[in-house]
């Protein structure tokens, strides 16, 4: 295995796997506990929008997750406006670090009012799309067969890896207009490798090496408790 990319944001590793095994993984991202607003108290809502509407914008805002924290973890975040304004995620006050705090959240006309208190817990993926810690996608790494037209193609390539060649084949990653080109070329150029890239893009709630490794534990958990319960 061979890490690309490792940042706060987005981890890419290059690795021999099947796609079984990479989309196990994947999935195990939603079992993986995320601080997010669960509650929502309206006691004024003179925006145009709807308090479930409100409520749920509330919920998709990305909240710091801290090590620390557990399923007991339970903060308040408190939010008091006057129009007219544009209401933005951090003008929620409390106890929690909000990420991306410009999220534009509704608007207030003049002498309208916002008030209300949002409870943050932690929760999964599956249980609800908010609970999602980032993005997680895989795809295969391509084989495609040199010619001097497809090589001009992949030479240019802006994939995630750089373009490698062996015997008469490219080891590489292409995009979907590089590969509308050379299928133009040779519609029977391109096969997949037995490599895959991994990619995985946090959404600002816990760094994306932190996301693969507790999907790793996540993983690893279920299979112990399949085999206990097969046993």
């Amino acid at each position: 295995m061979e890490i690309i990319e490792n940042s706060e944001e987005k981890i890419v590793l290059r690795m021999e796997a099947n796609e079984p095994l990479a989309n196990a993984l994947r999935r195990s991202v939603s079992e993986i506990p995320v601080l997010a607003i669960d509650e929502v108290e309206i006691f004024k809502n003179d925006s145009a929008i709807y308090d479930e509407i409100l409520a749920n914008r509330l919920g998709l805002i990305p909240l710091k997750t801290e090590k620390n924290m557990n399923e007991k973890t339970k903060i308040d975040l408190k939010l008091t406006k006057k129009g007219p304004c544009t209401v933005y995620a951090d003008d929620l006050k409390g106890n929690a670090d909000i990420i991306f705090g410009k999220i534009p959240i509704t608007i207030l006309a003049e002498d309208s009012k916002l008030e209300l208190v949002a409870t943050a817990t932690l929760s999964k993926g599956t249980e609800h799309a908010k609970s999602l810690p980032g993005l997680c996608y895989y795809r295969h790494i391509l084989e495609v067969t040199s010619s001097p037209k497809i090589d001009a193609v992949v030479k240019d390539s802006k994939g995630l890896i750089e373009a490698e060649k062996k015997g008469n084949k490219w080891i590489c990653d292409l995009k979907g207009a590089e590969r509308e080109d050379i299928f133009a070329i040779d519609k029977n150029a391109i096969s997949d490798s037995s490599e895959i890239l991994f990619v995985i893009e946090s959404f600002g709630n816990m760094p994306a090496k932190d996301i693969l490794q507790k999907a790793i534990k996540a993983l690893s958990d279920n299979l112990d408790e399949f085999e206990k319960e097969t046993k």
